[in-house]
């Protein structure tokens, strides 16, 4: 799927546990391209999002934790301080 069909996103987790921190932390690990902590930017797919929001809600307990799933407007120009980084694209991105 070409990277136009992607989008970013930026997803912020509070999760309470530090079983289901984790857990939601290693899943997130295989989508992000940036981001830290709780944080992560991540280029997705329509399916990919999907994908995202399903095993998320598995992984969550509702009445505890939370997640926040912000699509990142691609024409607003990304403001960086520090030694902070664009988010990584290319040709070709492994899932």
């Amino acid at each position: 799927m070409s990277d136009a069909s992607r989008n970013l996103y930026l997803v912020c987790y509070d999760v309470c546990s530090p079983k289901r921190l984790r857990r939601v932390y290693k899943f997130l690990l295989g989508y992000r391209v940036g981001g830290q902590k709780s944080f992560f930017e991540c280029w997705l797919t329509p399916a990919d999002l999907r994908q995202v929001r399903e095993r998320l809600a598995g992984l969550i307990e509702a009445a505890e934790d939370r997640v926040h799933i912000f699509q990142l407007d691609p024409r607003m120009a990304c403001e960086r301080l520090g030694v902070a980084q664009p988010p990584a694209t290319g040709p070709v991105m492994v899932v």
